[in-house]
């Protein structure tokens, strides 16, 4: 039996490149995201590859359909191994004092309770398998607190508190739980690298190893190993997958003066 990986925000990005890697290694992928044109795309380039994809439609603040993609690939396939976390809800850029209610709960909704709703509807299949591999996809934002994102920040962190205690209560049951804070070229920094590259220049300069990372090349590897048998003795870790851009921090504030 194909082992079975649910990737939440599949279409872009780091979770694009997190489906494309699974699906080489012979994974059966379900495919989720809010963006049904760039999912059903990607769905379509793989399977011409020979990769097993589905696509799920999945707003991840909706719980009704988080759990609805995790019941149904579990109905579809008999079992999921692999759930990873990465779908979260667009933010703006605004002062703490400023953000709303409604944005804190939105962040909180689809970064943090989104995450526990998954985990909570995958964890009697991977519990009666023995078997289980949880990965969340945090943020160095987070970690650094960087200013303007309190609310991402926020619900970033929440989900590594979430990852950790999960890994507690769950290890006895063969199911492990680690967190990713990657440093990737995204969308948002490639908007950027366009239309401010000297800033974009900045945000490299301060990696260590000079450069932002490939979502492919630099990223999806570690998901695929936390995923693996060799990774069962390593659970509550987050990996900072960022060409050591945490050492000192990215100074992102600095980029606005």
């Amino acid at each position: 039996m194909d082992k079975v990986v649910v990737i939440t925000g599949a279409a872009d990005g780091l979770g694009k490149a997190f489906a494309t890697r699974f699906a080489t290694e012979g994974y059966q992928v379900v495919a989720a995201d809010i963006n049904d044109e760039a999912g059903e795309a990607l769905t379509v380039a793989l399977e011409a590859e020979g990769a097993k994809v589905v696509y799920r439609h999945c707003d991840v603040t909706q719980k009704e359909q988080v759990l609805a993609l995790l019941s149904g690939a579990i109905e579809q396939f008999g079992a999921v191994q692999v759930l990873i976390n990465n779908a979260v809800p667009l933010g703006t850029l605004t002062a703490l004092e400023e953000k709303s209610d409604a944005e804190f709960q939105r962040q909180l909704d689809g970064g943090l309770f989104a995450a526990r709703w998954a985990m909570n509807a995958a964890f009697d299949s991977m519990k009666e398998q023995r078997f289980g591999r949880i990965i969340n996809l945090c943020s160095l934002n987070g970690v650094n607190a960087h200013p303007q994102t309190s609310d991402y920040n926020i619900a970033k962190e929440a989900l590594r508190c979430l990852t950790r205690s999960a890994a507690r209560e769950w290890a006895p049951h063969g199911i492990t739980v680690n967190a990713i804070c990657p440093g990737a070229i995204t969308a948002a920094f490639l908007s950027m690298q366009e239309f401010a590259p000297e800033m974009a220049a900045r945000v490299n300069k301060q990696i260590p190893m000079g450069y932002m990372g490939d979502p492919y090349e630099d990223i999806s590897g570690v998901a695929l190993f936390l995923a693996s048998k060799d990774a069962r003795y390593m659970t509550g870790n987050t990996l900072y997958v960022d060409g050591g851009g945490h050492i000192n921090g990215i100074n992102w504030a600095s980029l606005f003066e």
